[in-house]
Formats: structure tokens, C-alpha cells, sequence
């Protein structure tokens, strides 16, 4: 029997996300119910409501769902079960400054999401938004699992439980499954074992987008001590998902070059992808110049390029939305869907996912937000211990959630010069002059003003000395 629940998705306009999590709902066999979508581009929302009453129609589609769009996040969270948020904290033109801004200070930054200067400004416009978003539900379906997908994750996170302690919340991130693949592929390759990730025990331990491997077996066997052997075989690389020189034309992908490196440095194996892990060190070990760049075997993503991808994905919408092109209903990677199965009741999976630390790393602050393996059943999501980190691994993360945590408390306080520490802290930042440093990070405040103005006092003191 199916459990009837309504859904709300807060960036319900999603151009791409939204799809895939829709495909995923209308293939499970144990809910069904409404999908309430609340988006600031409410034409974004209409267009996936149109996708979805299509994919109701598909023949694979075993759960159909009522779609409807909703004028206001209260009207859309109340009396929700489930609360979803996958937003774009900004736009494109804030993306620009976070991003490009560094690099006339020689600073590179493959994703510019999460850490590094970026990823400080990126947080500055999203933790204010999050502390609405926090409020709203807490007001509105306080009950509800939330499940937190945008970036950058441990920042979101960290703000959802400081404003609502009680909130039932939890933040997932798909990196950590492209490093499983990776591992399946050592198997079949070096063992001749076809391996699927729910065959693997996989130990995880570190923060989003830092998160370590400390174990990954089958059965008796250790499969990570099969890495030396496998990239000695793919010395010029190897990509999970694709060639190995899939990064030269997809800005996405990557060699794993980074990965094995910091694996033989450190002993434990990183599960994101390089893009991801080299904002977390300094600049001068992987993002040093263009040239090292691509010896490294990965590409800096650009805001031209997701513009122009986020402009073929407005268009896919569209053309699926008026029928001009077919929907098509099937299983994603994603574990999104089968997380709420199991918090519903119909299993019980075990799964990384980002929580405040009660525990599950011991040598960790108490209340930061950790991303390790969970147990999910029935009305609970509970953090398994995680096997500690390697000397040299848990010195790298430790500083990175200190810089995080130190970040998030200059924002809440609205403080620019404890959030400019915080912005010093960055590994990427590690090469800047204190006066360098100073002049990018108010040229980046000053860039983004538009969307800060309403959350930031730009009269501050800090922010008007340089200017005397």
C-alpha cells in the first residue's frame, strides 16, 4: 500500500534537478500524493508542473503526482511531510564576481561554491535566505523532513538547525557516489568482480565536498588497496564516467588525478571530485596556473559556460513542457528518493549525508556539520560512528570546518570583519597579502551589493575606511 504525502519542492523552477528527483518519485512503488512547487521564477515552476502532469502520462509511471504551483512558500509548506530546497542562492551575476573576481589576484577557482573566496561570498547571500526558509518552516510544517540539496551544503545546513534546533533535517550530495563507481570499476578491472555500490561497504568521514573514504570493502576484501595498481595501469588518467579525456571538452569531469595524489600523500581516498577537493588546499598545489590546471586533468568551470547551459536547459523545459519533446520516466543514480522511502517507513538504508556532529566524529566540534554515513528507518535518520581519519586528512578538514564554522558566525552576525577572517582563512586565499586580501574581498562585497543590500549594513565602518 502506497503512503499518500505532499511533497513541497522550494525551487520548484529547478531546470534540471527537478526533472531527474520528478522521474525518480513517479518510479517509486510506495509514495504517491501532491508536489507543491514554490519558486521566485514562478514560469520555471509552471513549465515543471507541465513536465510532471506529462510524466504522469509516461508508461513506466507507477506512482502518478498532483502538481500544483504555489503563489507563496507558506501556502506551499503547510502541511507538508517532506520539504525539498534546491535553490540558486543568486544569480549568474553574483556568480561572476565570486568566481572570476580572484583571478586578477591570481586566484583559480574550479567551482567557487563551496570554500575559498567564492565560496564565503556564495554564503553571504544564502545563509540570510536559509534563515527564512528555517523560520517559515518551522512555522508552517514544523513535523517535516527537509532535505537540503544546494550548495554550499554545510553552511545551509548549519543555519537550518541554529534557527530551528528541532528541525528534522539533512543535507545530500551525489559526490561521494562517483568515487563508489570509481571503486566498482577497481574492482572489475583488478578482480574481475562486476560490482554494483550497494554491494560495497563504503566508511566515510570529512565535510561536503571533503569527505574522506577510510574504507571501502567487498566482502573480505580491501578494495582500496587495489588503487596503486589501477592507476598505475591509467597513468594518464581515468574518468568513472566517461573517457579519460572526457575533461578536455566537459567541464565537469575530471581525471582523478588530484584524487590519487592526495590518497598516496594522506592514506585515505577523497571521495568528490577534483574540482571540489583542490579549493580546499592551497593554490599553489593544484590551481597554480592554467598549466598545472590541465596536467592535473580538470577544467575551471566558468559562469559563461552554466550560463549557456542553464540557457539549453531553459529551452529543453520549455520544448518538453509544450510536447515538442518527449518526457522520459527512469531511474536516476540518485538516492534522494529511496532516503524519504526509508524515513517513511517502506526500508532502511544506510547513506553519507551532512549532520551536525553529535558524536559520529569524536575529534570533531560538537554541532558542525559533518558529512558521514547514517542509518535511515522509520521516522529517524541517525549518524553511524565514523572510523577516524588519517593524521594528515583530519588536520586538512579540521581546518576547513574551522574557517566554515568561523564564516558562518561573522554572517549570522552580520559582521564583516569576522566573515573577512573567515575569508583569510581560505587555503585558496593563503598566498594574498593582508592588504590584497582586503581589496578583493570589498570588490567582491561591492560587486554583489544589489543582492546583499538588504541583509548587510553597507554603511559599516570596514567596508567605508578604505574608501577614506
Amino acid at each position: 500500500m502506497k503512503k499518500k504525502i505532499k511533497l513541497c519542492y522550494i525551487g520548484g523552477g529547478s531546470k534540471m534537478w527537478a526533472r531527474i528527483f520528478m522521474s525518480d518519485l513517479a518510479l517509486s512503488p510506495f509514495l504517491e500524493g501532491t508536489i507543491a512547487l514554490y519558486d521566485i521564477d514562478r514560469e520555471a515552476a509552471e513549465r515543471n508542473k507541465k513536465i510532471g502532469e506529462k510524466m504522469n502520462e509516461d508508461p513506466n509511471t507507477i506512482s502518478p503526482w498532483i502538481y500544483e504551483v504555489h503563489p507563496t512558500i507558506e501556502t506551499a509548506l503547510r502541511g507538508s511531510d517532506v520539504v525539498v530546497i534546491s535553490i540558486l542562492p543568486g544569480t549568474f551575476h553574483e556568480m561572476h564576481s565570486d568566481v572570476h573576481t580572484p583571478e586578477k589576484y591570481g586566484i583559480y577557482q574550479s567551482v567557487g561554491d563551496t570554500v575559498g573566496p567564492g565560496g564565503v561570498l556564495r554564503a553571504m547571500r544564502t545563509v540570510p535566505t536559509y534563515e527564512y526558509f528555517a523560520k517559515k518552516i518551522q512555522e508552517c510544517c514544523p513535523k517535516a523532513w527537509v532535505i537540503n540539496l544546494t550548495n554550499p551544503m554545510n553552511l545551509c545546513v548549519k543555519t537550518l538547525y541554529d534557527v530551528f534546533p528541532e528541525i528534522r533535517a539533512f543535507g545530500c550530495c551525489h559526490e561521494v557516489f562517483h568515487t563508489e563507481d570509481l571503486l566498482c570499476d577497481v574492482a572489475k578491472e583488478c578482480l574481475n568482480l562486476p560490482l554494483k555500490r550497494n554491494e560495497v561497504r563504503f566508511e566515510v568521514s570529512g565535510i561536503n565536498h571533503f569527505t574522506w573514504f577510510t574504507e571501502a570493502k567487498y566482502k573480505d576484501i580491501d578494495l582500496l588497496s587495489y588503487l596503486d595498481d589501477f592507476f598505475a595501469h591509467h597513468k594518464e588518467g581515468y574518468y568513472e564516467h566517461g573517457p579519460f579525456d572526457q575533461y578536455l571538452w566537459d567541464p565537469f569531469a575530471y581525471q582523478n588525478k588530484v584524487k590519487y595524489d592526495l590518497y598516496k600523500r594522506y592514506g585515505a581516498l577523497p571521495a568528490a571530485g577534483d574540482r571540489h577537493l583542490v579549493e580546499f588546499l592551497e593554490g599553489s598545489y593544484y590551481l597554480s596556473s592554467m598549466e598545472a590546471i590541465k596536467r592535473w586533468g580538470f577544467q575551471l568551470t566558468s559562469v559563461n559556460f552554466r550560463e549557456k547551459q542553464q540557457k539549453e536547459r531553459v529551452e529543453e523545459s520549455i520544448a518538453m513542457a509544450e510536447g515538442k519533446k518527449k518526457v522520459v520516466v527512469e531511474k536516476s543514480p540518485e538516492e534522494v528518493v529511496e532516503l524519504m522511502e526509508a524515513i517513511l517507513g517502506f526500508r532502511t538504508k544506510i547513506s553519507n549525508v551532512n549532520l551536525p556532529n553529535r558524536g559520529q566524529m569524536p575529534d570533531f566540534p560538537l554541532g558542525s556539520i559533518v558529512e558521514t554515513n547514517c542509518l535511515f528507518a522509520h521516522d529517524g535518520v541517525t549518524p553511524l560512528l565514523a572510523k577516524p581519519l588519517s593524521t594528515g586528512a583530519r588536520a586538512l578538514v579540521l581546518r576547513n570546518l574551522n574557517s566554515l564554522d568561523l564564516c558562518y558566525e561573522g554572517i549570522k552576525k552580520r559582521n564583516f570583519e569576522m566573515i573577512f577572517t573567515s575569508f583569510l582563512a581560505q587555503s585558496l586565499c593563503s598566498g594574498l597579502s593582508l592588504q590584497n586580501a582586503k581589496e578583493l574581498f570589498i570588490e567582491m562585497v561591492r560587486n554583489t551589493k544589489e543582492y546583499l543590500k538588504k541583509d548587510y549594513d553597507f554603511s559599516d565602518e570596514f567596508l567605508i575606511e578604505d574608501e577614506k
